[in-house]
């Protein structure tokens, strides 16, 4: 009988199969299902090779086959891609200038707020709701700071990231290709589609959506921050699940910690980040967490607050192409 990790034994509704429990001989266990009934925040932590983005791509592979679901993937490597095979889009995105509130842009072009440069991006910000507005309200002015301001915005708009027809409604199954993409550039098209998610349930429309972050340390001290802070702490109310992933776990904020209600824990080696999980969920295990801390690709330490309980298992195997890899000498691949 397959055990149901996210929820209580009491509670119904969709799951994902997860994986199998880990057994004392490293053998597998029984079946692990994850709860796909209910929003989650979650966090999925290990060094590079441990199994981070398999655990994410076969999340994003259960989701697509739940009705009223629908997972978003943030792919800054390219690893989700073969996700197209159970139908997802894979497309790279273009947001609108707008979908950012003015007092973002002078950060997101490397400018300080209270400066004359970025004082007049944010005007721009305020005044226009294109990039090309923006440049021509810039250029129009007399300001002093005219010249610096308008290099951040040419800056800017060599992204190719902001357009007038930038993506709307996220309602399908989606992986945002954002591996050629610089990281302020990521940040501001995660800030947007985040915003766009989070704002879109508030209104009650629309399926409920998960935000699954691959390589999340790289939005997570850019101006997306906010809004990635604002799905952890108020997303669940309407119905917004995030998932954020990164081999830092001690890079993670204090609110993706503490307001994780699934932690998965996948080989850590790190003193800092063994001391991360054991401040934040060591209660959950009888003895030091280093103990449990899995050593195999796959295997998994699963911290639940709903069972208040850390589950050892090995996660499955994604069904869809890893895309990204590494290339290495002597080692054909298939296109």
């Amino acid at each position: 009988m397959s055990r149901v990790i996210g929820r209580q034994r009491s509670e119904r509704g969709p799951t994902g199969a997860f994986g199998h429990y880990l057994a004392r001989d490293g053998s597998d266990g029984a079946p692990v299902e994850l709860d796909c009934a209910r929003p989650h925040a979650a966090c999925v932590v290990g060094k590079r090779g441990s199994g981070k983005s398999n655990t994410l791509a076969v999340l994003a592979e259960e989701l697509v086959a739940v009705d009223g679901c629908v997972p978003v993937v943030v792919d800054l490597m390219g690893a989700f891609r073969g996700l197209r095979e159970v139908g997802a889009r894979v497309t790279t995105p273009t947001v609108r200038a707008d979908a950012l509130p003015p007092r973002a842009w002078p950060d997101l072009v490397g400018l300080d707020s209270d400066g004359g440069a970025g004082v007049l991006v944010w005007q721009a910000a305020a005044e226009r709701d294109t990039l090309d507005g923006m440049r021509a309200f810039v250029s129009g002015t007399d300001a002093d700071a005219r010249r610096a301001a308008a290099n951040h915005l040419r800056l800017a708009a060599s992204w190719d990231v902001f357009d007038a027809g930038g993506i709307a409604a996220l309602t399908e199954p989606t992986v945002l290709d954002l591996a050629d993409v610089p990281p302020r550039a990521t940040n501001a098209v995660v800030r947007a589609v985040a915003t766009g998610l989070y704002d879109r349930r508030v209104r009650g429309e629309g399926p409920l959506p998960w935000l699954l972050v691959d390589e999340a340390h790289v939005v997570l001290d850019g101006v997306a921050a906010p809004a990635i802070d604002r799905l952890l702490t108020r997303g669940r109310a309407p119905g917004v699940s995030v998932v954020l992933a990164t081999q830092r776990p001690d890079a993670l904020p204090s609110t993706a910690v503490s307001q994780a209600d699934l932690l998965v824990a996948h080989r850590l080696t790190g003193r800092a980040d063994t001391e991360t999980l054991a401040g934040a969920r060591g209660a959950y295990v009888d003895g030091p967490v280093t103990n449990r801390l899995p050593t195999g690709p796959g295997e998994a330490l699963v911290f639940d607050d709903a069972t208040e309980r850390a589950h050892s298992l090995r996660v499955r195997e994604r069904t869809t192409p890893h895309g990204g890899e590494a290339p290495r000498l002597g080692v054909e691949t298939d296109e």
